[in-house]
């Protein structure tokens, strides 16, 4: 079975239906999501070499793509698009998100069964196009793609792939690479955080309700997400069948300058701040990717006097979460297991979670303390706290 045909057969292990979404498109999953880099051969190395991702597929002036060149990993049921501009008129877009944003998350992809209805039912309720239902073919079938915009330069663009059994989609070939590391665990992108202005975020959680027919699965206010320096608020948007989550951020007042604030400063605007990646075995996943360099956010020894006090009973030694950093919070359905890289970009902007659920279907609320005081530290190494 090919990699493409992998992707239509999703188990998120911990599906939940939400009745309250009006799922009226409806959503299927992630089918990709789309970086623009300043050099994506050299990125998708780092991807691969780091975060265990395989050579999937390939784009560039030898398929005949002659504005762009894009590089395809994937990793279990994530795949990651890597897109770098050429010397073209046509392609301007793609030089000025770079210039903007520095390397950023452009495209959001969303698997759909139909991408024209998908298109007509959002921007019928008001949401900007992006990209009209256009039908791509090849030898191997057809795609059809349309898309819409959302906060900032990010994009959200509906695939139809039902009819398409490529590696990918026309005008990629299949990636053949002689270096590939083994996958370090990452299984599906659990969800994906945006960050928006001041007094934005309602603005946005009402577009994911209105033009998509998300439900707000929970609210964060900044007594819930403080410190004694900073302070941000949430909404957390969920599609119905809760496989596409997407957090909205937005800063709060605080005697210092928020971890929010110092995104928007340096991606100049709203954007994707981080993935939330799933494994089912993180402290095997964070002990590879640490022997590969990825670095992670340091927890203050302190965090682990008392956890356990706060969560309970949990599977793991308390000891070997100490060691590697990673946290531990609990909700009525069971509990979770997380931990945060540092920033993936040069600027202070992208980076990843890797999250284990066993039964928690939140999202970290007893961690929020511990961790933007470790995100804190960074900013003031920094100097922009």
């Amino acid at each position: 079975m090919s990699n493409l045909k992998n992707i239509q057969n999703f188990n998120y292990g911990l599906e939940k239906i939400f009745p309250e979404a009006d799922d009226f498109l409806p959503l299927l999953g992630t089918d990709y999501v789309e970086l623009y880099v300043g050099n994506a051969k050299q990125a998708a190395h780092y991807y691969k070499t780091a975060f265990g991702f395989q050579s999937l597929a390939y784009a560039g002036l030898e398929t005949g793509m002659t504005d762009r060149t894009s590089y395809v990993l994937v990793q279990d049921k994530i795949r990651l698009v890597l897109t770098t501009p050429m010397p073209n008129k046509e392609n301007q877009e793609i030089f000025q998100h770079i210039t903007t944003h520095g390397d950023g998350v452009k495209v959001v992809a969303l698997w759909v069964e139909d991408a024209t209805k998908a298109w007509e039912e959002t921007t019928k309720r008001g949401a900007k196009s992006y990209l009209k239902p256009t039908v791509e073919k090849d030898e191997d079938g057809e795609i059809i793609r349309s898309g819409i915009h959302t906060y900032g330069d990010t994009v959200h663009v509906f695939v139809e792939r039902k009819n398409y059994h490529g590696v990918f989609m026309p005008k990629y070939t299949k990636w053949e690479s002689h270096f590939n590391p083994t996958d370090v665990g990452l299984r599906y992108i659990d969800h994906m955080v945006g960050n928006v202005g001041w007094n934005e975020m309602n603005t946005w959680a009402k577009f994911y309700n209105e033009k998509m027919g998300f439900a707000n699965l929970i609210t964060f206010d900044d007594k819930d997400i403080s410190t004694q320096y900073t302070a941000l608020m949430s909404k957390v948007m969920t599609n119905g069948n809760g496989r596409v989550k997407f957090p909205i951020n937005e800063p709060a007042e605080g005697l210092k300058k928020s971890q929010i604030e110092e995104y928007l400063d340096f991606y100049n605007g709203p954007g994707v701040q981080h993935i939330a990646v799933a494994t089912y075995n993180i402290i095997e996943t964070v002990k590879e990717m640490t022997k590969r360099g990825v670095e992670f956010l340091y927890v203050p020894g302190s965090y682990y006097d008392t956890v356990l006090d706060r969560v309970g009973e949990i599977d793991e030694e308390l000891k070997e979460l100490k060691e590697l950093g990673i946290l531990v919070d609990r909700d009525d359905e069971g509990y979770l297991l997380q931990i945060f890289t540092k920033p993936v970009t040069d600027r202070p902007t992208l980076f990843f979670e890797i999250i284990q659920r066993k039964g928690a279907q939140s999202f970290g609320k007893g961690n929020f303390k511990a961790l933007f005081e470790s995100i804190e530290a960074e900013q003031a190494r920094r100097g922009t706290l």
